[in-house]
């Protein structure tokens, strides 16, 4: 895989104010919109390439500026002073008892604005690794209707935690059951950053509006970005940096799987 950086040509680069609180947003395509969360360290290449595909399926992509460096391949050592930052920014709520974090209540004021700018029956949400969760928070915003919880990391230190509040718990199983919203996820089945156990949660708060989907871990590219090999040291990013971009690979299966739900649950 080549290490070269992606300079983001093909989208515009803005930046959206929620509630005083200014972060830059990429965005491309035309339909109904769907935020692509960066995974850690960043918005990578592979992050680009899954947004570039949800935009020729059709969608209007977001892709907000949440940590690390726009459209850069992290060195290893780069990846973890990241993860460092991040870990004690007010902003996240890395670890187990810290409850949701903050920065969710922007990305819910990021969709809101996006669904009145769109239109269309709501608003998709793709969460990858550190962010995997944060489109689960995200459906709180009644314009979110198609969350996709990919390789959920939160809490760091719990392998059965959901890195959300209690109260936020509630919520979002409350409007689960009232709206009909389902939730599509992923992991490998030897993710250790993403265990079973985490899933199993899932399933105990959602019930079967739960869709969790294991693949095998031997189905996950070999060669990944130095960080991803290196600190990562797991399969884990199935349709980012662990994706075998061949036909019938079954990293690819599930990026189509995801681009149909987002078409199923926003095309009008």
């Amino acid at each position: 895989m080549s290490e070269k950086s992606d300079a983001i040509t093909d989208f515009s680069r803005r930046l959206v104010d929620v509630d005083g609180v200014v972060k830059t947003v990429y965005s491309a395509g035309a339909g109904p919109a769907v935020v692509v969360m960066p995974e850690m360290p960043g918005i990578s290449p592979d992050v680009l390439r899954l947004a570039r595909w949800v935009r020729d399926a059709g969608f209007t992509v977001l892709v907000p500026s949440l940590f690390g460096v726009d459209g850069a391949y992290p060195t290893a050592e780069d990846g973890e002073k990241i993860v460092r930052r991040v870990c004690v920014s007010a902003e996240f709520r890395a670890f187990a008892g810290g409850g949701t974090s903050p920065v969710t209540a922007w990305l819910r004021g990021l969709a809101r604005q996006a669904h009145a700018e769109c239109g269309g029956p709501g608003v998709g949400a793709i969460g990858l690794c550190f962010t995997g969760n944060f489109a689960l928070t995200m459906a709180l915003e009644p314009a979110v209707i198609a969350p996709v919880v990919n390789h959920p990391s939160l809490p760091l230190d719990d392998p059965a935690g959901l890195e959300l509040s209690d109260e936020d718990a509630r919520a979002v199983r409350d409007r689960v059951e009232r709206d009909g919203v389902k939730v599509l996820a992923y992991r490998f089945d030897n993710d250790r950053w993403c265990t079973g156990q985490r899933f199993a949660a899932y399933q105990a708060l959602l019930g079967d509006a739960f869709d969790g989907r294991v693949l095998p871990g031997e189905a996950a590219n070999t060669e990944p970005p130095p960080f991803f090999r290196d600190v990562v040291g797991t399969p884990h990013s199935v349709v980012t940096a662990h994706l075998v971009d061949e036909d019938g690979h079954p990293t690819v299966k599930a990026r189509d799987e995801i681009l149909a739900f987002l078409t199923e649950r926003l095309a009008s």
